[in-house]
């Protein structure tokens, strides 16, 4: 059994039950989640993840060494790729992120700071917190975490990263388990 947002698509059926809720920990991995959340802002999650393996060809595979390089030859041949959300600021977004991305685990790497991981986590207490919604209607779209982070995030120069951007990011990145009550998926352990 499965959360009902999913059901009836097999590529967001095989999200829901290999991807969706399993932590991550990896850097990169939550620097190419949370900018592929922020591309879905304004559509469905189902838009972008049709769309994420293109991305990642077009995007040089989320490495953002690459990605804070962008020129505006770049920039305008993104823009111009069908396989993406062609939309300027969330293209932007990409590369503005990217060096601050960098930003960031340069100062982590010199004792100065968090790296990405360890930043975004702390806003869990480093583990995820688990609820026990009976229906989808029982999840929020934002929760005091969220804001938080959605917060922080700006504070530092992020981009496409509001409340609801950052719930959605927190729950497909293991931060918060929200599979519905009876969902075989439920169980962070049994992953």
């Amino acid at each position: 059994m499965r959360c009902s947002w999913c059901e009836g698509d097999e590529l967001y059926e095989r999200y829901h039950d290999q991807e969706w809720g399993v932590p991550v920990y990896d850097d990169r991995k939550l620097f190419e989640m949370i900018n592929l959340e922020g591309a879905q802002a304004g559509l469905s999650w189902i838009t972008v993840l049709r769309k994420r393996e293109h991305y990642r060809k077009v995007f040089d595979g989320f490495d953002p060494q690459k990605i804070a390089r962008y020129d505006d030859a770049k920039r305008a041949k993104l823009l111009n790729d069908p396989g993406i959300i062609r939309n300027k600021l969330k293209v932007n977004a990409f590369i503005v992120n990217a060096q601050l991305y960098l930003e960031m685990q340069a100062q982590a790497a010199g004792g100065q700071g968090p790296t990405f991981s360890e930043f975004l986590w702390a806003f869990v207490d480093g583990k995820p917190i688990v609820n026990h919604p009976k229906t989808l209607s029982d999840v929020p779209a934002t929760t005091k975490q969220s804001d938080a982070m959605s917060k922080a995030l700006k504070k530092k120069g992020f981009k496409f990263v509001g409340s609801t951007i950052c719930y959605a990011f927190m729950q497909a990145a293991g931060l918060v388990d929200d599979h519905v009550v009876g969902c075989t998926y439920k169980c962070i352990g049994a992953r």
